[in-house]
């Protein structure tokens, strides 16, 4: 009997084109494809989405884009979530995205999620903080370890100009986060 691949949805908090924590969506859609068997990961764009107006919502349904938003997320079985630090708090495009989704009925209930970031200092750890509070909220279960902080202006160079994550120990740390998403989602579906 084949594995179950787990279906993992990874969205970016930024909308930035050389955006790092787009870099880190993409280095784990690599990831999956090269090195990791049983995980299958897209990067889902919410660059589109419009901003929350629940007078878009009409006879309980939702503007097209959003429908097929939160088909992406009904569908999933897991989430990675990359999150700049915006004044201590996740970025205003992911909240936005994980409201929409958590409109009736909420399609992130029950399902697991871990989260990574970079940025200045800290490398974006109050936003994962925030980030995993709010999740308490719409009954994601996040991973505990590992955690991954990237702390990208700080040497050695972490990242392109294109955003691309060159740093290979940092990759490595990612491909722990998504294994160990990996086995708790698998225990959870149990």
């Amino acid at each position: 009997m084949a594995a179950k691949v787990i279906k993992v949805v990874a969205i970016s908090g930024s909308l930035r084109k050389a955006s790092f924590n787009s870099g880190l969506v993409r280095s784990a859609v690599e990831l999956s494809r090269e090195s990791i068997d049983g995980i299958e990961i897209e990067h889902v764009d919410i660059s589109e989405l419009p901003l929350l107006n629940t007078d878009l919502e009409v006879n309980g349904t939702y503007p097209p884009v959003i429908e097929a938003f939160r088909r992406k997320i009904a569908e999933a079985d897991a989430f990675l979530f990359a999150s700049p630090e915006n004044n201590y708090s996740v970025a205003a495009p992911l909240k936005n995205a994980i409201d929409w989704a958590s409109r009736p009925p909420n399609v992130w209930a029950g399902k697991t999620a871990a989260v990574v970031s970079s940025g200045g200092g800290f490398g974006g750890g109050r936003s994962q903080y925030h980030l995993r509070q709010i999740g308490v909220f719409v009954d994601l279960h996040f991973i505990n370890k590992p955690e991954l902080f990237v702390a990208a202006f700080l040497p050695p160079q972490k990242f392109d100009e294109n955003g691309n994550l060159i740093d290979l120990e940092i990759r490595e740390k990612l491909k722990q986060v998504l294994l160990s998403l990996q086995a708790f989602t698998l225990r959870l579906q149990k």
